[in-house]
């Protein structure tokens, strides 16, 4: 089965929750699973705050950061996805949330999940692609899927508003 037939049937799991918690833990499950990725973040934006914040990210709880902070504020900001194979050698990366977890980030793949608007709303980051570091098949892969999960994502962060 392709990753298009993959993300088709997932869909049809996603339209049967309607929790916040549910949904995200299942994006990102499903976004690690299409490219051999470690661990999943989404990022929802706060616009009123000024932050973008996890519900729970793999192995470290909750993370805050500033809308323009890291890679993935760099991502909100410039409303574009981003590879970054080297994060150690990026000025944008923040080595810290890895101090505080204990793990070693060795690549990472951040895209903008965008509402129905086109305003940037959350941002997938995937961390440390298993076999290799990630190319431009994943970020298409990924582009796809934040499209293809946007209107379920923006509906449940209305209803949670």
């Amino acid at each position: 089965m392709n990753k298009f037939n993959q993300i088709a049937d997932f869909g049809k799991e996603l339209a049967s929750l309607d929790s916040m918690d549910n949904i995200i833990d299942l994006i990102g499950a499903e976004a690690k699973r299409l490219v051999g990725a470690e661990r999943c973040s989404i990022f929802i934006v706060d616009n009123d705050a000024n932050m973008l914040w996890t519900k729970l990210s793999d192995g470290i709880g909750r993370i805050v950061i500033g809308i323009d902070s890291g890679i993935v504020g760099d991502t909100y900001l410039k409303k574009e996805p981003q590879i970054v194979n080297n994060p150690y050698e990026d000025e944008r990366f923040l080595p810290s949330i890895d101090k505080k977890s204990g793990y070693i980030t060795r690549n990472m793949l951040t895209v903008p999940i965008f509402n129905s608007a086109r305003e940037v709303m959350g941002v997938i980051q995937l961390l440390n692609k298993t076999r290799s570091d990630f190319d431009a098949s994943d970020l298409d892969t990924i582009t796809f899927f934040a499209n293809y999960i946007s209107g379920s994502l923006e509906l449940v962060l209305l209803n949670e508003k």
